[in-house]
């Protein structure tokens, strides 16, 4: 695992949303020889619970979590899989 990508990722995320949950899995290794792997950036799951997910819907959901990692996207990250809920529905 990327430590320092993974890294970078949590602190976005906490600081934007303030997540009750939130788990970063590093699926990178998968995507090994991958043309997305030869930049260098990783393949990354989040899974999120926060309550700035309430009422909204998954496209402003993943608005929300790009507009997180915005500065690193195609440089430290190449593909992002966002599962995010509010915390009534968890």
């Amino acid at each position: 695992m990327n430590a320092d990508r993974s890294t970078m990722i949590r602190t976005r995320l906490e600081k934007a949303l303030e997540p009750q949950q939130l788990e970063i899995i590093d699926e990178s290794a998968k995507h090994a020889g991958h043309a997305g792997a030869a930049s260098g950036g990783g393949h990354f799951i989040v899974q999120i619970v926060s309550a700035a997910f309430a009422g909204k819907n998954p496209i402003q959901r993943h608005r929300l979590v790009y507009d997180a990692v915005d500065d690193i996207m195609h440089t430290e990250i190449h593909a992002l899989s966002i599962q995010a809920k509010a915390p009534d529905e968890t």
